[in-house]
């Protein structure tokens, strides 16, 4: 008989050795989720006639385009700002090297967008000597084209001169559509 009880009392002894947790016990929860909001940034800043404010947006060590402006006010998180320039000029350069820069009372560069925006009023030229009024310029970082609205007028070096009241076109101004 004692040899009949060792087993039994061996597993016994081993079942005392690996308890199970208690049924009711509580389970640890999750830490709660915690979505971050983005910090909402408004900046500010002017400069003067020595050293305007100065931005330079570049694509894989090539301007895209430069802006320089008297000062500017600047809202959102970053990487969605939108920031509008007081007396801005904007030198856009196209893949091919040359350039048209643009005057006007205020630009707005929207990063959400991807668009910089002059308005009230530009005044453009090419470095080929072509010019170009209107209302409204925007330039799409996306497909790096130009669209005018408002009074356009362009003229080229030869004195031909078209008018309409808007257009798409490159950034030289050599492939354009007027409406």
């Amino acid at each position: 008989m004692k040899r009949a009880l060792a087993p039994a009392a061996l597993l016994v002894a081993l079942a005392g050795c690996n308890p199970q947790a208690p049924k009711n016990a509580a389970h640890p929860t999750a830490a709660p989720s915690v979505t971050a909001t983005p910090l909402s940034l408004h900046i500010t800043g002017k400069g003067n006639s020595k050293q305007p404010v100065r931005i330079i947006q570049q694509i894989h060590n090539r301007v895209e385009y430069e802006l320089i402006a008297s000062s500017f006010e600047s809202w959102g998180p970053q990487g969605k700002t939108r920031t509008v320039f007081s007396d801005a000029r904007v030198t856009f350069h196209a893949r091919d090297g040359s350039t048209t820069t643009a005057d006007a009372p205020r630009a707005i560069v929207d990063e959400t967008m991807r668009t910089v925006t002059m308005v009230d009023g530009v005044h453009a030229a090419t470095a080929s000597g072509m010019e170009l009024t209107c209302d409204r310029l925007v330039y799409d970082r996306q497909t790096q084209m130009l669209h005018g609205e408002g009074h356009v007028t362009i003229v080229d070096p030869k004195g031909f001169r078209a008018t309409g009241s808007s257009f798409d076109s490159d950034v030289s101004l050599t492939h354009m559509r007027m409406k």
